[in-house]
């Protein structure tokens, strides 16, 4: 019988959301395992007792715990849309993902989830709080979508790894006042972000499942189209 690595992943959180992406782009299938965040499986929390999202278990024993290793390796093994950056975009990658990661993402749980950060909110109330880190955020949108007017993806005239990384994060900003942020002047950006919430590709890897429990049959992931 085939043995299949496999994912403990969460549906909505953009960091598992990316590994799946990658994982579906190299045209492998893992054992999925939805997992639901305030009841985190034994399972998961003994080979990764950190207890995030995502988790690989490879068919070797290896644990890949953070999203970017994930990525690397699904792609490093299987590529057929050549989504890992050329040598000479290695760099340019590494500072996107670093900036999506660090000061978007810092930015972007205190505009979120503001109620999670009542110690840092000094004077300002908690609307306050998350506009100014709305406000933080946005301008890094601003130049995500300059670079989007000159190419239609973040590396060039080709969708690529920087994409897949990134896109789940800027979705979760939108869509924490959607209004408000097509009412923003970032037409490259949201052009951007509207092609990937419509592709098949997202379709695919954001099937609803149920929470994962050990008597289960195992369910491959992606779903054979």
């Amino acid at each position: 019988m085939t043995s299949f690595a496999i994912l403990y992943s969460f549906r909505r959180c953009p960091y598992a959301m990316r590994a799946r992406l990658a994982l579906a782009a190299s045209g492998m299938q893992v054992q999925l395992r939805e997992i639901v965040l305030r009841n985190k499986p034994a399972e998961m929390l003994a080979i990764s007792p950190k207890g995030t999202v995502p988790v690989l278990q490879c068919t070797d024993g290896t644990v890949i715990d953070e999203s970017l290793d994930i990525i690397w390796w699904a792609l490093r093994q299987s590529d057929p849309e050549q989504l890992l950056p050329a040598p000479e975009q290695q760099a340019e990658l590494n500072d996107l993902i670093a900036t999506n990661d660090g000061a978007f993402k810092w930015a972007l749980d205190r505009y979120k989830y503001p109620p999670r950060y009542i110690s840092e909110h000094g004077t300002l109330s908690p609307e306050q709080f998350a506009q100014f880190h709305r406000d933080q955020a946005a301008a890094l949108l601003t130049s995500l979508d300059t670079r989007l007017q000159s190419h239609p993806y973040l590396l060039g005239a080709r969708l690529s790894m920087a994409d897949l990384a990134i896109a789940p994060f800027v979705r979760q900003y939108a869509h924490t006042d959607l209004d408000w942020f097509a009412a923003q002047p970032w037409p490259a950006l949201w052009d951007w972000l509207q092609r990937f919430l419509a592709s098949e590709r997202f379709a695919r890897i954001m099937h609803k499942y149920a929470p994962w429990q050990p008597q289960d049959t195992p369910i491959l992931f992606p779903p054979v189209e």
